[in-house]
């Protein structure tokens, strides 16, 4: 039993290690307007950065979004936080995120990964997808998915982050 706590805690300490050391790549994403954009000139705006990648088509992220913007305006106050929205939509399907975003009211900055750049340099399948990094692009957190009460698990790891 001692054996298997100990390899255990070998095992997490390594995938602690590995995680720690993950960055958000530099890579050409677009803004809504097709001018090219790379998301790591974003992180020194704020302390902390939420990306959250979704799709037009996907329920999950949409709920995701409208539960985040309910608490943006708390986040960006208490935690000097802000969110960066990375939609994972095709070309053809581009047309369709801003007037989804505009709709929705979303205040996040918005950006397109048609091609999936960052998507495949981050190895995530999954959407929604959601990091905290910081102003070096180091990732702090990740999560996968979305049910309801995510966004309150999620402002608990920016108010942990931010009193480091």
């Amino acid at each position: 039993m001692r054996f298997a706590k100990l390899t255990f805690f070998m095992l997490l300490a390594a995938c602690s290690s590995v995680f720690a050391q993950t960055q958000i790549p530099s890579v050409e994403l677009k803004t809504l307007d097709g001018n090219a954009a790379d998301i790591r000139t974003y992180l020194d705006d704020a302390k902390l950065t939420v990306i959250s990648f979704w799709a037009t088509w996907c329920k999950p992220c949409q709920a995701e979004m409208d539960a985040m913007a309910d608490l943006y305006p708390e986040w960006r106050e208490q935690y000097g936080a802000q969110i960066i929205a990375i939609t994972i939509d095709t070309q053809r399907q581009l047309a369709k995120v801003g007037p989804l975003v505009e709709t929705k009211g979303w205040e996040y900055i918005i950006l397109s990964d048609a091609n999936n750049l960052m998507r495949n340099a981050l190895n995530f399948q999954t959407i929604p997808q959601t990091y905290i990094v910081d102003q070096q692009g180091n990732v702090l957190y990740a999560h996968s998915g979305y049910v309801p009460g995510n966004e309150f698990e999620l402002e608990e790891k920016l108010k942990a982050l931010n009193a480091r």
